[in-house]
């Protein structure tokens, strides 16, 4: 580990609103802990950020002592990025203030702020900011990636969403980005991952959704999961904006208590279909899955409030998970990729792990493809990320290679070698480079030669300064 004198430290504390914390600290290792359980480093200095000065004089601090810089916003990053060994962490744990404007219809967030918390103070007004899946994740990741979730169709991705940030650069300086102030970094910002500084404010357009919407969710076994991929793939395409498919490949049946006991536990493709539009609607949009054969084995169609809805697959990813993923984009889910499926869903070990993926469509399409610096393109197709979550470094193990099999039988199936950048765990520069596409990760290296020529933020989806 870095050594880094009492003195020095005690000089950068006393700048500080925040706090300064070392291997020494009783809640050193609390704050070094990041979702991603396989994840377990030691950093030199831990700065909890109270405010963007603050992350100004880390910054600083890291810069003049050799340090290299992580960035903890959430900490559910699966590389765990936001923690190295021997560096310094920006920790922006305590920086959760969220205001809501409902008249401007506009939400303020600091940098480490969850979707919870945001879920939970924009539904007050009946509103809400297209977030993920996962509710413990963190706005800031996300949004920096893209920002794929429930809303996507409806809304766009969170990064489409994003009007306005506060970033501290490489240099130190607190920057706003916006379309009118520093318009090439807001650009990057909407895509480009952390590569370009710390955000410590975000500011949303926020929507009218909730307090309800309307699930249904229906599953079927792997015997006869090829056929129901084959309905789902064409039915899906069919719903209105208002209702949101959503493909749950090689899922195990939770212990719940809507679950026949016979088939909890048991490996299966899931369908949930959520409505934001009416209960007539909604009702209409299920009758075709209701009808198809081969039937779903069990099915829960059921009003939800919003805020559920987003903590639904929490149990799937609890804190602590040992997980590793990797993802492509389909343009289609072929035959050929059923097949694929079909050879590797009865190959995983642990219960955790499945193939979330995620339908591109609708409000998707609306923003124009070189509007944000967002790494897929503005194409019609699916996400699709297979995600090992395992309870043990042995079922981790196990499945970190069913990822990587699976992952190498569906690429010739894909558009090509690159993927949703926030599902890149072990991303090198050619599959960066793919992901953008050449023209898309020039640009961007040429904003990180502007903003941070040395790449001092290269813990992160990595873009090298042109």
């Amino acid at each position: 580990m870095a050594q880094v004198s009492g003195a020095g430290l005690d000089t950068l504390s006393a700048k500080l609103s925040g706090a300064v914390l070392t291997d020494k600290d009783a809640a050193y290792d609390t704050a070094r802990s990041v979702w991603n359980g396989a994840i377990d480093r030691r950093p030199a200095v831990i700065v909890r950020c109270a405010t963007a000065p603050d992350v100004a004089a880390a910054i600083r601090f890291a810069r003049d002592n050799g340090l290299e810089i992580s960035v903890r916003g959430g900490g559910h990053n699966y590389a765990g990025h936001a923690v190295s060994d021997g560096g310094l962490m920006i920790d922006l744990s305590t920086m959760t203030a969220v205001s809501i404007d409902a008249d401007a219809r506009r939400a303020v967030c600091g940098g480490g702020t969850t979707w919870e918390m945001l879920d939970g103070a924009a539904q007050q007004h009946g509103l809400a900011v297209p977030g993920g899946f996962i509710s413990h994740t963190g706005i800031a990741g996300l949004t920096l990636g893209g920002g794929i979730g429930w809303l996507t169709k409806l809304a766009g991705l969170s990064c489409d969403n994003l009007v306005r940030a506060e970033v501290v650069t490489a240099d130190s300086h607190i920057v706003t980005a916006s379309a009118d102030e520093n318009p090439d970094l807001f650009w990057a910002l909407r895509g480009g991952g952390g590569n370009f500084g710390v955000v410590t404010t975000f500011e949303y357009r926020v929507h009218d959704v909730g307090p309800m919407a309307n699930l249904g969710l229906f599953f079927w076994g792997l015997e006869t999961g090829s056929e129901a991929l084959r309905f789902a793939r064409e039915y899906v395409k069919s719903l209105p904006r208002t209702v949101t498919g959503f493909i749950g490949v090689c899922l195990s049946a939770p212990p719940a208590p809507f679950v026949p006991e016979q088939y909890q536990g048991k490996p299966g493709h899931a369908l949930a279909i959520t409505g934001f539009g009416t209960d007539e609607e909604h009702a209409a949009a299920i009758a075709p899955v209701r009808a198809t054969t081969p039937a779903p084995l069990f099915e829960l169609v059921t009003p939800i409030p919003y805020v559920a809805l987003q903590q639904m697959f929490n149990e799937s990813a609890p804190w602590g998970t040992y997980g590793y993923e990797r993802a492509l984009y389909l343009d289609d889910i072929s035959d050929g990729a059923i097949d694929v499926i079909a050879t590797h869903a009865p190959r995983k070990s642990s219960p955790l792990s499945f193939a979330p993926t995620f339908g591109l469509t609708g409000a998707f399409l609306d923003v124009g493809d070189e509007d944000t610096a967002f790494g897929g393109g503005r194409a019609p197709g699916y996400v699709f990320n297979i995600a090992a979550g395992a309870p043990t470094p042995e079922l981790y193990e196990a499945d970190r290679q069913w990822v990587r099999d699976f992952w190498d039988g569906l690429r010739p199936h894909a558009r090509g070698a690159g993927g949703y950048v926030n599902f890149l765990a072990d991303a090198d520069e050619d599959r960066v480079r793919a992901s953008y596409g050449p023209e898309r990760y020039a640009r961007l290296a040429r904003i990180k030669a502007e903003y941070d020529a040395d790449n001092a933020f290269h813990l992160n989806v990595n873009i090298k300064p042109a």
